[in-house]
């Protein structure tokens, strides 16, 4: 179910989970998915229409502090990367529409904020352009905190950033520290926190004298699967509710360990980012407080398996994930 590049990300996804681990409803011709359901009994929408999807009424107060400009055009234009992945963010079962728990938590903020959600993707680089030239208000799409994006981005939190280390549903080794992935060759995504904490890893293993850590990069989700799926890589370190959702979909993969986005430092977040200082992060720091003070914000994270990393409220400008060595 994970996206291809530019859509059919539903259906060429398919190809590569077992069968046997989904009981699924299909649409139209049998090729699309509208709903996966894990042995588990957590059941995924994938159908664009997103029926069950958690909606919240204006707050009028909160929707004042919006800046006149966006009040006045009545929309929130977000931004967000086109492949993340599901449960995050992914392509819908008609290969068009954007939806997962990112998606409605700009739906949810925009929902109290008074304003008609615009939701649309770009690559991962070019969502900062965006935010920055002012052609989109959020960039919301697992975003992390870090010290470096602070200096141009404001955040406001909504999740807790756990990142996970999946491996083959048989592999015979695990992952109690750093130091046992000497040797193996782990994939993972280029330009995020997951690279950098897995580069910070490999340069204090060689720095021990252990055997380096062989780093795969990929771009795409089907990619990095199918690479584990024929062994080509030892283990994918990336964000966990999308190892969560591939591990409990296929039937082919587990999650080795989880650990904290920022590695040993503190405990990373999530957050909305916005451009810094155009007033609009503390309305969305307001709305997204609102939704956890009235449970809507719950209801976002059960719908799509996410439990495990609710934030009890929404900080502005946490502790980031420490800037890059050098």
């Amino acid at each position: 179910m994970f996206p291809a590049r530019h859509g059919r990300g539903v259906a060429a996804w398919a190809a590569v989970l077992t069968t046997a681990a989904l009981l699924a409803g299909a649409c139209g011709n049998g090729e699309n998915i509208d709903e996966v359901r894990t042995v588990e009994g957590q059941t995924f929408d994938l159908s664009p229409e997103q029926s069950g999807r958690v909606r919240a009424d204006k707050v009028d107060a909160i929707a004042a502090q919006v800046p006149q400009a966006i009040r006045d055009r009545g929309t929130l234009v977000v931004t967000g990367s086109s492949q993340t992945g599901p449960p995050l963010r992914f392509y819908a079962s008609d290969d068009r529409t954007i939806v997962g728990s990112e998606v409605d938590f700009a739906y949810l903020v925009a929902d109290i904020l008074g304003l008609k959600p615009e939701v649309t993707a770009a690559d991962w680089s070019q969502n900062f352009v965006r935010i920055d030239s002012g052609e989109v208000d959020a960039f919301i799409s697992n975003v992390t905190v870090t010290e470096e994006r602070k200096e141009k981005y404001d955040f406001a939190t909504y999740r807790l950033d756990t990142i996970a280390l999946e491996v083959a549903k048989d592999a015979d080794w695990a992952m109690p520290d750093r130091k046992s992935l000497a040797g193996k060759r782990i994939g993972v995504g280029a330009g995020t926190n997951q690279e950098q904490l897995l580069v910070e890893w490999n340069t204090r293993n060689v720095a021990e004298g252990l055997p380096a850590i062989d780093i795969a990069y990929y771009q795409q989700q089907t990619d990095y699967y199918l690479a584990l799926a024929s062994r080509r890589i030892d283990g994918f370190l990336g964000p966990n509710p999308v190892a969560v959702y591939h591990s409990a979909t296929s039937g082919e993969t587990k999650i080795a360990a989880t650990y904290s986005g920022a590695g040993d430092a503190l405990q990373a977040e999530i957050a909305v980012l916005t451009k810094k200082d155009n007033g609009l992060n503390g309305a969305v720091h307001a709305a997204l407080q609102h939704a956890l003070d009235t449970g809507v914000y719950q209801k976002v994270l059960d719908r799509w398996g996410l439990r495990s990393e609710a934030v009890q409220q929404s900080r502005i400008n946490p502790v980031g994930l420490p800037r890059r060595a050098g």
